[in-house]
């Protein structure tokens, strides 16, 4: 257990009625969420002692999440009792009758009808088991990203059952508590999801792996000069609901203002936030709330949208040789030195990184049961592939439809890899040229 400093004279540490820990300072008179103990030299460091600003790293980011985790701790245990039969059903009437701060307790987990103490053991089933109950497309609730794409995402049909807000508010809480006591959940969300959750602003390079095809539009769009090709758009989206087609205004009077070459970006940038928004905003919102009433969302502001995918679903260790054994190259050849020296780069660094790495060309942490084998693109089955791409001097990027890298022919093992390691840490804006 952490051993925390004495606090500074006339502050006192205080617990809000949800249970987040705060601050009063008696010699202003004023309340602060921050700990007057974390100054520079405070509080949890990173691998070598570097302070919080400086150190970026994966392992050190998710000290400082359990730190929170740990400081708003709040003794005692919770118990929670289900039938396994009825897990859904039974987890949700428990959870929501809890007060939110309540599920920071150490869980104490029982399934009826059957003998054992929880060690840890039992939480760490209900979580992987139930995950896979509230997440099961199933229900409606989610949905999959494409036939393609397996991760889930909130399903603009949901409102099909009248109670769906409280179910989302439901599953937002129970995702919290995975984050919290450490467990792992049988299913991820999209990449852009996690974003949401981040606050993050979404781009068209977030609609590759969700919507092939309104992406590639988009693209074109982008692209190209669509005066010069007599396109006339508006800022508004054509949708079809319940087999009538509605209109939406991206902007107000959107449907009387002309896309142009000139503000083209922006109307790309409003209708990927749309593709994303349409029709699931007040799920969204349900999720998010009952998520923050468990676990603050600014807790996560260390964590990009990969890293949350990673504390979520944990990280398999990845088969470099089954890797290699299941790519596929173009315009490249196995024995290139590009070649040799990107397997080389793979096997030097750590699982996490690989695991990184992973998540940009193919947008997601996990594979298959078969491994690489099994990998799935925008059209079924679809290896690794290692494409020759652009000049030295360029970035690599990814195709997540097609699990896809487009390698330059660096000159040098150096040169590349001081690329592939930005690709690995990297998000915002990376692989876009």
């Amino acid at each position: 257990i952490m051993q925390e400093d004495p606090l500074p004279e006339g502050m006192e540490m205080r617990y809000t009625a949800e249970g987040v820990r705060y601050f009063v300072d008696h010699n202003t008179r004023t309340t602060t969420f921050q700990d007057p103990r974390g100054g520079p030299s405070k509080g949890p460091k990173g691998a070598y002692g570097v302070s919080i600003q400086y150190e970026r790293s994966f392992v050190w980011k998710l000290g400082q999440f359990r730190y929170l985790c740990h400081s708003n701790s709040l003794p005692g245990h919770v118990k929670i009792t289900v039938a396994r039969e009825n897990m859904f059903e039974d987890s949700f009437a428990q959870i929501m009758r809890l007060k939110p701060f309540d599920l920071r307790r150490r869980l104490y987990m029982i399934f009826k009808g059957e003998e054992g103490l929880d060690y840890g053991g039992l939480a760490r089933e209900w979580f992987f088991h139930l995950s896979h109950e509230v997440l099961n497309p199933m229900y409606c609730l989610f949905e999959y990203a494409s036939n393609s794409n397996y991760c889930l995402q909130i399903n603009p049909a949901s409102s099909v059952n009248p109670d769906h807000l409280h179910y989302f508010r439901f599953i937002g809480r129970f995702i919290a508590m995975a984050l919290y006591h450490g467990k792992f959940i049988d299913s991820g969300f999209t990449l852009p999801f996690y974003k949401r959750m981040l606050s993050k602003k979404l781009s068209i390079k977030d609609l590759e792996s969700v919507d092939q095809e309104f992406y590639s539009s988009l693209l074109w769009i982008k692209e190209n000069s669509i005066e010069e090709c007599g396109l006339e758009l508006y800022f508004c989206a054509d949708f079809e609901i319940l087999g009538k087609i509605e209109q939406h205004e991206l902007k107000p009077g959107g449907a009387d203002i002309k896309v142009t070459d000139e503000n083209k970006e922006e109307y790309i940038n409003l209708m990927t936030n749309w593709r994303f928004t349409r029709g699931v905003e007040e799920q969204t919102k349900a999720f998010l709330e009952g998520f923050n009433e468990v676990v603050p969302l600014q807790w996560l502001h260390y964590f990009d949208e990969r890293e949350l995918e990673l504390m979520l679903c944990g990280m398999q260790e990845i088969d470099v040789d089954d890797w290699e054994r299941n790519t596929k190259y173009r315009h490249y050849q196995r024995n290139s030195k590009q070649i040799g020296w990107f397997w080389k780069f793979v096997r030097e660094i750590d699982n996490e990184k690989r695991t990184r790495l992973l998540q940009f060309v193919t947008g997601t942490c996990r594979l298959p049961v078969g491994g690489f084998a099994e990998l799935m693109g925008s059209n079924g089955p679809q290896c690794f592939c290692i494409e020759k791409v652009g000049k030295e001097t360029w970035l690599p990027r990814s195709h997540t439809c097609f699990n896809r890298l487009d390698l330059p022919p660096f000159r040098s093992y150096e040169q590349l890899v001081e690329k592939l390691t930005y690709a690995i840490e990297e998000t915002e804006g990376f692989g876009q040229e």
